[in-house]
């Protein structure tokens, strides 16, 4: 199997050194600098599931060329257009691409470019930073990469692809038949996340511990999940329950990782999540005041952004 993985940072970096530590050896679509460290230094992984340092096979825009049976693409959402740009050589009649980005709305583009048929669902769960000197380090033991068919159901090529992912070291790479639904859930709880974190500008405990901080994220995980509802795709009341107990810890440090993009000065999701959600209430009719102020919130910072006016 022929896989290309688009950047080698945080996720694609430490999935993509997992698939090679198996023998797969995916080639890794990377900028010149990028590959020059990684010819240099090798693709370092240091993690509790085990640290892992090997030479990579890399690959650069200008050099892409088609031939691949996997696209793995780990772009932000907000990178999407220039994603599908640079990968467009490398897309052949052979080519299936699994994105892993959040939000919904990318799954529609790439069909859209490259067709339907070539389009899985997929999502990583996994914190991972990118250090300086190249190091992906792998912060905790979540390593999950769940993917799927698009229209549900279960396919010869989906589980072609979960059976030699099975052998990677640190990392569980799971076919599912219902990838859509899970997405949806996911996006309900990011959804809350960061409506919750960006609007308060607090972690999750401090929300709690605020008077009323419970019952208004209870209402925000209320509102997404019928959001997710009037799309045909609602959510488990095991999802709820649990939901209820994250968004009710008053001890979490829990913060969605716009929050902390935002509080960085850096390019923010508001678009592909928050802007997403307030189109779908509207679309369907729901109450939207929530996703407007949050969604209002986060605009308002990118132009502040952009005109440089943030605090030093």
């Amino acid at each position: 199997m022929r896989i290309l993985i688009l950047g080698a940072g945080a996720l694609g970096g430490y999935f993509g050194g997992r698939l090679h530590q198996a023998g797969l050896d995916p080639c890794f679509l990377v900028r010149p600098g990028r590959a020059a460290m990684l010819a240099r230094d090798g693709l370092k992984i240091t993690s509790s599931l085990g640290d892992y340092q090997a030479k990579v096979t890399t690959i650069t825009p200008e050099a892409l060329h088609p031939g691949w049976d996997l696209l793995i693409l780990t772009c932000k959402a907000y990178d999407l257009a220039d994603a599908m740009e640079t990968i467009r050589p490398a897309v052949d009649a052979r080519t299936a691409i699994l994105p892993v980005l959040n939000g919904i709305s990318h799954i529609e583009a790439l069909q859209r470019a490259f067709g339907a048929e070539r389009v899985f669902g997929g999502i990583a769960k996994i914190q991972a930073s990118l250090a300086p000197d190249g190091t992906i380090r792998h912060l905790n033991d979540w390593r999950w990469l769940t993917f799927g068919e698009v229209a549900g159901g279960m396919s010869a090529r989906v589980e072609r692809i979960a059976a030699a992912f099975s052998a990677a070291p640190g990392m569980v790479a799971t076919a599912v038949p219902d990838i859509m639904a899970q997405m949806w859930e996911k996006l309900v709880h990011l959804g809350t996340s960061a409506v919750c974190t960006v609007l308060m500008r607090a972690n999750v405990g401090e929300i709690a511990r605020a008077p009323g901080g419970i019952a208004f994220m209870h209402g925000v995980l209320e509102a997404n999940a019928a959001i997710a509802a009037a799309e045909g795709l609602p959510v488990s009341a095991a999802f709820m329950q649990q939901y209820r107990g994250v968004f009710g810890d008053s001890a979490s440090a829990y913060t969605a990782s716009m929050l902390r993009d935002l509080e960085a000065g850096g390019r923010i999701e508001a678009d592909h999540i928050l802007g997403f959600l307030l189109e779908a209430a509207r679309r369907h009719g729901l109450p939207s005041g929530l996703h407007e102020a949050a969604f209002l919130h986060a605009k308002a910072f990118e132009q502040r952004r952009d005109a440089k006016r943030l605090p030093k």
